[in-house]
């Protein structure tokens, strides 16, 4: 037995000699030798991605290999991050193993740098890098800048921070995250439009995000904006306005009208001549008047929701179904006296109610 214990471990010893020797002698020395060298896309190349080429190839990105001292395998990442972040918070574009390219899709840089919290439909600068690592052994190319214009499918909005919110019911001065919004008609679209009380006269800004990284700002002459200038916007007198905004490159102008709302037509007590006025209420946001109204029905007679006194500005109920639209049909009635509420607060989507006391 003594014998047998003997010679396994005196196999043991020359199998361990053998692994600590020769495989020691076999085995490459891992070292930074050379980092990768990133050779496409050159600095300054911009991408204006759009969802209809989603699937398509925004970039292929390449580089020289990396040397490791040996041949082994090197996993290589494209790593993308806002420029100046240092990549303190790189979005990985891409993984491969002991391979010089790697290609990505629109959908994928358009995802990175939303994450990294660029503006839809507005010019960022970025930059990428490539990360080779092998074991605990890691080396980075060169830096390329690049400019990307992303895309949301969900419908754009501006934020209004100003020096108007607290004393308008719209949080803290100054606070994108409560401020009211305007929204545009669609996905890609930059026709901007809502409506929002100012208790007196302010300065404001339109933000793309809910926050201060990007802003559009007071235009060299009336009605006009531009992006991250320095003068803030102004309103010069109290009231509920209605903004209408297009960021639109080519275009970048804003309208303000100050409104006062009333109901007006043959159901109302005024008829098709007298508007009967509503009141403004800054805590509910709503507009609303007490009011007795006979039976008509649309869509030649009812009652429709007018601004100012006149027919510049108006909206009726095309659907029937609570929902209002500019110019929209007359609003049928049933005799009665009602709570009448105008909801102009969510922007393009305006609401009105007719509550029988």
């Amino acid at each position: 037995m003594k014998n047998i214990t003997k010679s396994i471990i005196a196999l043991l010893a020359l199998v361990a000699v053998s692994c600590n020797v020769e495989d020691v002698q076999d085995r490459p020395v891992i070292e930074a030798v050379t980092a990768p060298a990133l050779t496409a896309p050159q600095s300054g190349t911009a991408y204006v991605l759009s969802p209809d080429a989603a699937a398509s190839q925004a970039e292929r990105f390449t580089w020289a290999s990396a040397d490791f001292g040996g041949s082994v395998e090197v996993t290589y990442v494209v790593e993308i991050d806002k420029k100046g972040n240092t990549f303190k918070t790189p979005k990985e574009l891409g993984t491969v193993k002991s391979q010089n390219q790697v290609s990505v899709s629109v959908e994928k840089l358009n995802g990175a740098v939303l994450s990294l919290g660029a503006t839809p439909f507005a010019a960022g600068d970025f930059e990428v890098r490539v990360k080779s690592t092998v074991g605990t052994e890691t080396q980075f190319s060169n830096i390329s800048g690049i400019v990307v214009t992303p895309y949301t499918t969900e419908t754009p909005k501006l934020w209004i921070p100003g020096g108007y919110q607290k004393a308008s019911g719209y949080g803290n001065d100054w606070t994108p995250s409560s401020a009211p919004t305007l929204m545009a008609e669609g996905y890609g679209k930059t026709a901007f439009d809502g409506y929002v009380y100012f208790a007196a006269a302010a300065e404001y800004l339109l933000t793309p995000a809910s926050n201060f990284d990007n802003k559009y700002t007071k235009g060299a002459t009336a009605g006009t904006i531009i992006y991250n200038g320095s003068d803030n916007l102004k309103i010069d007198a109290a009231g509920y306005y209605r903004i209408k905004a297009d960021t639109d490159p080519k275009k970048l102008t804003i309208s303000t009208l100050k409104t006062t709302w009333g109901i007006i037509g043959n159901a109302t007590p005024g008829g098709w001549d007298t508007d009967t006025p509503m009141t403004y209420d800054p805590a509910t946001k709503k507009w609303t008047v007490i009011a007795t109204l006979t039976t008509q029905a649309a869509p030649d007679n009812g009652l429709k929701f007018r601004a100012n006194g006149n027919w510049d500005l108006n909206y009726g109920d095309t659907g029937a179904n609570g929902s209002l639209e500019e110019g929209g049909t007359n609003i049928g009635t049933t005799a009665g006296k009602y709570l009448i509420t105008l909801d102009l607060s969510n922007p393009r989507n305006y609401t009105y109610s007719m509550v029988k006391q």
